[in-house]
């Protein structure tokens, strides 16, 4: 009976582990075609986490980072890496946003919020970042 119940208690422990993924980006995939700048695009899909004044928040158990006065961003092709390719908790959005409005993003959030990144990132830009997705995820 021992042996039962430490062999269920260690299943218990390592099965679900396995399935937990809490830290890998998962997809949003999907179409936009209607949000024709980066600002509508900031405003339908990046500020219910990173809030409307892009401080970013914290809360049920993650960590959403700031945009404003974001000096991460003084490279173009961080954020739209992150964008394309998700990173801890955020989903990644390659297979929903075309490159661009990804570059259109990218170069809102880069003039706002208190950011003053002039150099503009081209949506030929976005397409050698892209990564090339299966028909599932697109």
């Amino acid at each position: 009976m021992r042996k039962f119940l430490l062999v269920s208690a260690l299943v218990s422990i390592l099965v679900p582990s396995g399935w937990a993924r809490a830290d890998s980006a998962s997809a949003i995939s999907g179409k936009m075609e209607d949000l024709p700048s980066g600002e509508a695009i900031y405003r339908h899909i990046c500020q219910s986490c990173h809030m409307p004044d892009g401080q970013g928040a914290v809360g049920a158990g993650a960590q959403i980072p700031a945009l404003a006065h974001n000096s991460h961003l003084q490279v173009a092709s961080y954020p739209a890496t992150v964008i394309l390719n998700g990173y801890g908790a955020m989903p990644w959005f390659a297979g929903l946003l075309n490159d661009k409005q990804i570059a259109d993003v990218v170069d809102y959030i880069r003039t706002h919020f208190g950011n003053n990144y002039k150099d503009k990132l081209k949506p030929s830009e976005v397409a050698l970042m892209r990564p090339h997705l299966t028909a599932e995820e697109q």
